[in-house]
């Protein structure tokens, strides 16, 4: 039940006649209480979309009754028309719910640059509210599709109390605080200052450590709120370690999705100084086009990672570096190790591990390989 799976939360998911394809594009989520905490972050793209704008100033009380979302259509870069659309979106849940406008978040996702019928979505979030029903979640998690092949859910069950999470993602899979479009329900008793405590740290070592083409979306959000319906107030660490792997299973479902990949491939970097020059040096490689193009011809070019890291400012001696593939360790000490023939690269999961020698910190990157379809998706999605 993904998202209804916690006490206190009902969801529905609509055909509004956003999408040409007449397949779902509306969906709503709203907590029933008694608590109604909430918290978000966003991605960090300078050019943000109305939707983003608008949940920003929303979720500065730690208060939302619900959230709908819509795809076929990202509603960025359309002047104030399309903010006004957000706000009546806003403004149709709300008078309809029995909730204020300004507890209510929105999100959109599909075209850049691609005006919205605001009477659609009005009146599509109307017949949303209709359908409410603890039995909503799936087809709220298909209404956020847009080039998804198919829904992403997760559910994460503890003593007393629930998490429940949807999400939508398949390109423009880049971190900024948030990637993607993401809703995460629980019924444990938390405030708001803690709910934003464990998103950012869930989200810091899932979705912002997922790197699949290197592009930061305009409409990137990840929504926490929680009902308290179960009356279970956990303690910080074990709500945290729960979210923290809610948040993890639907970044990898991000990854398994990902436009045109053939090649869902996990970076680790170990021996570093800092965690976060882990992350840096992990990152040059998931975003360097020559590593992924080998890996997608099921190359081993391990020199192309050396020319990668060679690129960060971590510090670390590239001529002790080793570099292994899918468990053969093809580089020790910057020189040529075992044959790189011995790397088979045919499975779809890949693993390359990266040992700086530098220090004891560790991280790891996911990405995918850079393919044909992945061009072609993109040079057609406009049309």
């Amino acid at each position: 039940m993904t998202v209804t799976l916690p006490a206190g939360f009902e969801a529905a998911g609509i055909a509004a006649g956003l999408k040409r394809s007449g397949a779902l594009d509306l969906a709503v989520v709203v907590n029933r209480g008694p608590s109604h905490a909430a918290a978000a972050v966003f991605t960090s793209n300078r050019a943000k979309a109305n939707p983003v704008i608008w949940s920003q100033q929303v979720i500065q009380d730690g208060v939302a009754s619900a959230i709908v979302l819509n795809s076929g259509g990202a509603n960025c870069f359309t002047g104030p028309e399309g903010f006004q659309v957000t706000h009546r979106t806003a403004e149709a849940a709300a008078s309809a719910l029995g909730v204020s406008a300004g507890d209510v978040l929105v999100c959109s996702t599909g075209l850049i640059g691609e005006q919205l019928d605001g009477e659609v979505v009005e009146e599509g979030v109307l017949s949303a509210v209709d359908r409410l029903g603890a039995d909503g979640g799936e087809d709220a998690a298909r209404a956020i599709m847009t080039t998804d092949t198919t829904p992403k859910t997760a559910v994460v069950q503890v003593d007393g109390w629930r998490i429940g999470g949807m999400a939508k993602g398949a390109g423009m899979l880049a971190p900024g605080l948030a990637t993607m479009l993401v809703v995460l329900t629980t019924d444990a008793d938390l405030p708001a200052a803690e709910l934003d405590a464990a998103l950012r740290q869930a989200t810091r070592v899932t979705f912002d450590r997922l790197d699949s083409d290197g592009c930061m979306s305009t409409n990137d959000q990840v929504t926490l709120m929680a009902s308290g319906a179960s009356g279970v107030v956990p303690d910080a660490a074990t709500f945290t370690e729960a979210l923290t792997t809610a948040c993890r299973d639907l970044a990898l479902q991000l990854q398994a999705d990902a436009e045109g990949a053939s090649h869902d491939i996990a970076i680790e970097v170990v021996g570093a100084v800092s965690e976060d020059d882990a992350v840096e040096v992990a990152r040059s490689v998931a975003r360097n086009n020559l590593f992924k193009a080998a890996i997608f011809g099921n190359d081993p070019n391990w020199g192309r990672v050396l020319a990668a890291i060679g690129t960060t400012k971590a510090p670390f001696d590239p001529y002790l570096v080793d570099v292994s593939m899918n468990g053969v360790r093809v580089c020790h000490a910057g020189r040529p190790d075992q044959p790189r023939e011995l790397v088979d690269l045919a499975p779809r999961a890949t693993h390359v591990l990266i040992e700086l020698h530098a220090g004891e910190a560790s991280a790891t990157i996911w990405t995918n390989d850079l393919t044909h379809d992945y061009v072609h998706e993109n040079s057609a999605y406009a049309s």
